[in-house]
């Protein structure tokens, strides 16, 4: 339900969602995706941060915002903290840092709390989306970028012609000590787009298998 991309909501048992927050720019709670609400951070287990790709208050106005409207907002104070961002996504919060992916630039960086500047760490060649850190490390994930309105026009294109390279869909893992990519991996095929990406620790061959393969018919774990 688009009412989702405007709050945080949690679960009701008369209802489809009970609402929590909201951006103090967003002036009802309506079936319209407004600003494109598509991130949270926790801090001390209670929500601190969320991502929005705009501040506008109509349906879908994001759009016309996603390539410098984006905005980070303190939930507790209620507040916008960052603005001028580019489609931002996946704040975290580790090690008394804020993290983010300032998806729509192809950048990962943090988020100055005092002056409410973003600082790039590295740039990513993709559309970064879902982030985890563990340690020292963070991985990100990448998609290439999709022929569509949403995607199109961002300022990512233009850094990608200027480094020459193709966007690629994929996991980075970034050391945070230094800005370097310590690793990465290219996925290929039919699959262009990671969502999210999660830590698993302790698993030493996760894997995971589709409804729609012969696979998960044959694979059997003892």
């Amino acid at each position: 339900m688009n009412t989702l991309f405007s709050c945080i909501a949690g679960p009701s048992e008369t209802h489809s969602f009970r609402p929590v927050w909201r951006p103090p720019f967003i002036t009802k709670l309506a079936a319209e995706d407004r600003c494109h609400l598509n991130g949270l951070a926790l801090r001390d287990g209670a929500p601190a941060f969320v991502t929005a790709v705009s501040t506008t208050d109509v349906h879908e106005g994001w759009r016309e915002k996603r390539r410098d409207g984006g905005v980070i907002v303190d939930v507790q104070a209620n507040e916008i903290i960052c603005r001028s961002l580019s489609m931002p996504h996946s704040p975290r919060w580790h090690d008394g840092k804020l993290y983010v992916l300032n998806s729509g630039a192809g950048e990962f960086g943090t988020v100055d709390l005092a002056s409410g500047k973003f600082e790039p760490i590295c740039f990513c060649p993709g559309y970064a989306r879902g982030l985890a850190i563990s340690g020292h490390f963070a991985v990100i994930g990448l998609s290439t970028c999709r022929e569509n309105r949403t995607f199109s026009g961002l300022p990512l294109d233009d850094a990608l012609a200027a480094k020459d390279v193709q966007p690629r869909c994929g996991l980075l893992v970034v050391d945070l000590r230094t800005g370097d990519i310590a690793h990465s991996l290219t996925i290929e095929g039919v699959v262009r787009e990671l969502y999210d990406v999660a830590i698993l620790p302790g698993a030493i061959m996760p894997s995971a298998l589709g409804f729609k393969t012969e696979e998960i018919r044959r694979t059997i774990t003892i």
